[in-house]
């Protein structure tokens, strides 16, 4: 498969994750861009079905399936990784920007030796070569980084940058199952125990709604209102740096930074005054909704929509409007 677009797929209790086939799309885009084979990979364990789900976008599927992958670790992903791509040799690997991604593909570059472009919103062929957007600053402005030479390169792509369209026809790819050699001895840390959150969450980074809750929350008592509303929304719930500095959330719920970068299709912000930390997590959702009773916060220069109002009354309203909605459906 030497000079193919390899993307590297994430999934989780056996199910693909929603941002596979997000760049899953992207991957079909710039191959056929640039005239080359389309192929995928997929790590863990008890998981050649899925095999067969993806051969539906690429023409071939490599399934890395070991015990020693059943938990995500850096040492055994890179190295069953880095093991696949020096045999396949493809010309470039595409895979999410999401927490695993950050943590996996630089390692994997460095080790091959590839250039990279990390966190990027676009990607896209110009005269033969790659061309990516990449938000810089905080996301105050873009840069475009163009990938030169021959060698392999690797590009990741931020959550919910590509609206994911499925193939128009199943593109019967062939699934070979790959032993990733990796053994016990190769992994310096492993996963003793994966506590979850409460169940039904919606994880961020794939939610198409989210609601935020900030300082004027004033508390996990007064945090209710705001997951009410995102239970009626059926919503991701996020919360700001200065809720998660003060307890009232785990560091998980996070929208910033230093947090997680989202871009749902719409992000309502409660209580949040918009400091750039947090603005740099969210500025690019397609619709931005700002609850606060400062008609000066920050946050408003960024909306969509703003509700100057406080947040205590503002949330129930909208709970039981969209409650009302729903019933006359």
């Amino acid at each position: 498969m030497a000079g193919e677009v390899l993307v590297l797929c994430e999934q989780a209790d056996g199910k693909l994750k929603v941002i596979s086939n997000e760049i899953l799309t992207k991957g079909r885009e710039i191959s056929t861009a640039l005239g080359a084979g389309l192929s995928a990979v997929i790590a863990g364990s008890g998981i050649e079905p899925l095999g067969q789900e993806l051969s539906n976008w690429a023409g071939k599927v490599f399934v890395l399936d070991s015990l020693q992958l059943a938990s995500y670790t850096t040492d055994g992903y890179t190295k069953a990784l880095a093991n696949l791509i020096t045999a396949q040799q493809p010309k470039l690997v595409l895979c999410g920007a999401s927490s695993q991604g950050r943590d996996l593909i630089p390692r994997v570059a460095a080790k091959l030796k590839g250039a990279l472009a990390s966190n990027c919103s676009d990607l896209r062929v110009e005269n033969g070569g790659l061309v990516a957007t990449r938000p810089v600053y905080g996301e105050k402005t873009y840069a475009q980084v163009a990938l030169k030479g021959e060698g392999l390169q690797f590009v990741s792509i931020r959550p919910k940058a590509v609206v994911p369209i499925e193939p128009e026809a199943p593109a019967g790819g062939q699934v070979f199952k790959i032993d990733p050699n990796v053994a016990p001895e190769d992994l310096r840390t492993s996963v003793v125990e994966t506590i979850k959150g409460a169940g039904g969450m919606i994880e961020l980074t794939e939610a198409d709604i989210i609601v935020s809750g900030g300082r004027g929350t004033k508390g996990d008592e007064g945090f209710k209102c705001v997951e009410d509303l995102a239970r009626e929304l059926n919503a991701a719930v996020g919360a700001s740096r200065s809720v998660v500095d003060a307890g009232w959330k785990a560091h998980s719920f996070q929208v910033g930074q230093t947090g997680k970068v989202v871009s749902p299709q719409l992000y309502v912000a409660a209580g949040i005054s918009g400091a750039i930390q947090h603005l740099a997590g969210m500025r690019t959702s397609r619709v931005i909704v700002a609850i606060n009773k400062d008609p000066e916060a920050p946050i408003f220069k960024l909306a969509d929509y703003g509700i100057v109002a406080d947040l205590f009354q503002a949330c129930p309203l909208l709970t039981e409007e969209i409650r009302k909605l729903k019933a006359q459906q």
